[in-house]
Formats: C-alpha cells, structure tokens, sequence
C-alpha cells in the first residue's frame, strides 16, 4: 500500500461533495466493523519504499471512538486531515508520508476495540479509511480505555522501511480523555489480534516499551469532557509516557498537535521550534463548526 499522492484541492472538493459539514458522525462513518479493519484478520501492515515514495516516512495515528471522543474522528475528516497533511508535506517538506488510521475502544466491553486501517500515501485512500472507521461509541465507565492496542499492534504487527532499512522510528500517536487500563490478558489478545508469538500476558508500561522499539509514541490527551479534565487521569499519563504526553483543550488543537508531533521527530525540529513556524491551516471551506456532544458532569453522553 502507500501509492498515489496527497492533493489538498482534490480532498476538500471531495470533502465538499460528499458534505461531511451537514452529515452527522453516523452519517459520514461506517456503522459496523468493517471485516478489512478487523484486526483479527490482518497479520501485518507494512510502509515500504518504492519509486513513487522511495523514503516512506510510518505515522500511525489511533483515535478513541468510544462515547465521549467521537467528535476527534468527525473533525479530522472534515477539516483535520488537510491540515495535518499540507503542514507536514507543504511546510515540513516531508516528502512521502504513509499513515495509517486506527481506532481504539475499551476491550473490557466494545465489540471493536482496536480497528486498523493501512498506511497510504493518497488523499483518496486515507479519506477511505477514515470513512471506514466504526464509531463504536462504546467504552465501559471503567477507570479506562484500550490505549495500548494501537502499541501492541504497532509492536508485532507492523513492518516499515524506514525502520528496516534506515533504522529511522516511525511516529504512533494516540488521542482520548481518559486514563489507560492497566494491562490485557493472553486470552483477551487472542479474540483481537489475529496469531503470533507475541500474544501473552502483558501491562500497558510493557507494550509501550515494546512500541518505543520501533515507534517514537505519544498521547494527546483532550481536556474536553469531565474524565479528560479529571487530574488522576492526567497524572496516570505523564507518570507512564512523561515528556511524551501532550495536552489539548479543544478538538480544534489536535490537528495542530499532531504535526508538531511528527515535524519533532522527523525534521529534528524542537517544540518550541516547530511552534514558531508560519502556518497556513488548510481547510475546506466554509469554515465548519465541530459540534460536541453534550455530556454529564462525569464526561459522559447524554
């Protein structure tokens, strides 16, 4: 995977055309798990080189899809995406990143909790992929979520070039509100991810260890619902990933977040660096308004 290209023009007119600013989350995503995604039936994802893109540059990004996050995957395929996109390929001159989408839930009680998606290149493909994510809405009121899925995956389940031939990390980022579980049992990785070796007993510092092996692996935590606001949440994360945890406020930050993320690690840039450089937001237009669910005092929906 990982032809074609990334065209902004060409994705906010399809954007346009297919009105995902009049279309609510139901409307625009899929409404079951698509076979495709299921991770049960996917052994490995691979980022390879090829004359198109000869330094394929891995970036995974997992969404949270539970109840209370839905509004992230609504922003970035209306007007997230170009902007994440024609900040790192226009202003970052990274020249041939594959990203891969995946959306992550809770595996104490979603049918779905991981999904997985593949690493592509083209503003037609990573439009498809992201349409074809299930918006489960699920999530337990647990004291967690599934954050570590997406580095399970990332660690036994994903072969990169730019890892393998140049021995260059790739960029995993997870985004939610609440706190992370504290591990997954053997028998519990057995009914999501299809076979391996690998599949043991494991605690989520473990797969964030075996991640950190080939990905450099950030969380962006939003401050946007009770739980995400919650500081016993807030201090779970930075004592377990530290200096590789970033914050937001609103859905609106989280594209912005995204590329300063991959624009550190892959143009050598600094934080404070990065900040400072002029971008243009790309967007389609009219401008659209995201609209948040309405939650009670815990965070949760209505």
């Amino acid at each position: 995977m990982g032809g074609g290209s990334w065209n902004t023009t060409r994705y906010t007119n399809s954007a346009k055309t297919k009105g995902y600013d009049t279309k609510s989350t139901e409307e625009v995503f899929s409404k079951k798990l698509v076979s495709d995604m299921n991770p049960l039936h996917v052994v490995m994802r691979e980022a390879r080189d090829s004359v198109e893109h000869p330094e394929s540059y891995p970036i995974i990004i997992g969404l949270d899809v539970t109840g209370s996050m839905g509004v992230v995957p609504t922003q970035l395929i209306r007007k997230g995406l170009p902007t994440i996109m024609g900040r790192i390929i226009e202003v970052d001159n990274i020249k041939d990143p594959q990203l891969l989408f995946m959306a992550v839930g809770d595996h104490f009680t979603d049918d779905a909790p991981l999904q997985v998606g593949q690493f592509e290149s083209s503003d037609e493909l990573l439009q498809k992929w992201l349409e074809s994510t299930y918006p489960e809405g699920g999530g337990g009121g647990n004291g967690g979520e599934s954050y570590f899925l997406p580095w399970y995956f990332a660690a036994f389940h994903t072969a990169t070039d730019s890892f393998e031939k140049r021995g260059e990390k790739g960029v995993l980022i997870t985004i939610g509100d609440e706190s992370i579980h504290k591990g997954i049992s053997k028998n519990n990785l057995k009914q999501i991810c299809s076979a391996g070796e690998n599949q043991k007993e494991f605690s989520c510092a473990e797969l964030l260890e075996e991640a950190r092996k080939k990905w450099h692996v950030h969380h962006i935590h939003a401050r946007i619902t009770g739980q995400g606001k919650n500081e016993v949440n807030i201090n779970n994360w930075k004592e377990l990933i530290g200096d590789d945890l970033v914050m937001v406020d609103s859905v609106d930050e989280v594209p912005v977040a995204i590329a300063n993320i991959i624009a550190r690690h892959k143009t050598g840039a600094t934080a404070a660096a990065v900040e400072k450089k002029e971008v243009k937001e790309v967007k389609p237009e009219p401008p659209v308004e995201v609209v948040k669910p309405v939650l009670d005092d815990d965070g949760l929906d209505l």
